[in-house]
């Protein structure tokens, strides 16, 4: 992950616009829009106020987080198995209507599929703001999870729609819904940094141009 991408989650995650990180680093919006697209980069006194703005040290700023490690073969036919259960189970709970269960929390909503060695567990808690975890066990033995947290901006948000959206996961993007899927006046956008081993990502929802729903989310293979 480069600098910009780095930027553009950090801010989002603090919720900023770029309007309001622009004011406190006393540059112009346009220069963070510039930033975030990868086309300029900030200046040493601008990255050491980003830097404590955000609680990350700049050394995670500048320096790109890729690293290439040659999985073994049992961990890429396991990464294969998980992300297929995944998505067999992402259509047989919460975005489909089906298999919900009795609460293992307090107030909580909980979706249950198993099949074959495999179960999947998704649980939240909270309503127009929310919070939960999914994860997937094989054999009993935790294979994956993933933690999320999101809210309704807007009245003209459409749970439906996001369970319309979340049913187009795809082997390529498995991890909440595809990059986009636009339904009528409703747009859905998902961005990911990392793969289906460790990730974190945000997904939106704009109805007209509007932005009515977001929630950030991350997760991973459990070694």
């Amino acid at each position: 992950m480069n600098f910009s991408e780095k930027l553009q989650i950090l801010r989002k995650s603090k919720g900023y616009t770029q309007e309001e990180l622009a004011e406190k680093l006393n540059v112009s919006r346009q220069a963070i829009a510039k930033y975030e697209a990868g086309q300029s980069y900030p200046d040493i006194s601008n990255l050491i106020q980003i830097s404590n703005l955000m609680h990350v040290t700049v050394d995670y700023l500048v320096r790109d987080q890729e690293c290439s490690i040659a999985p073994t073969k049992s961990n890429t036919d396991d990464k294969t198995e998980i992300l297929a259960f995944r998505l067999k189970a992402n259509k047989n709970t919460y975005a489909a209507f089906m298999n919900e269960v009795d609460s293992t929390r307090f107030d909580s909503h909980d979706f249950r599929f198993e099949e074959g060695p495999y179960a999947y567990h998704d649980t939240y808690v909270g309503g127009e703001q929310f919070a939960g975890q999914e994860a997937v066990w094989k054999n009993g033995r935790t294979v994956y999870a993933m933690n999320y947290i999101g809210r309704v901006l807007a009245d003209t948000f459409s749970g439906n729609f996001l369970k319309e959206a979340l049913l187009k996961a795809n082997p390529e993007m498995p991890y909440r819904g595809p990059e986009y899927y636009q339904s009528g006046e409703y747009l859905y956008k998902c961005k990911v940094s990392g793969d289906f081993t460790w990730y974190q990502g945000y997904e939106e929802i704009y109805c007209n141009n509007d932005k009515v729903y977001e929630c950030y989310f991350h997760g991973g293979m459990m070694r």
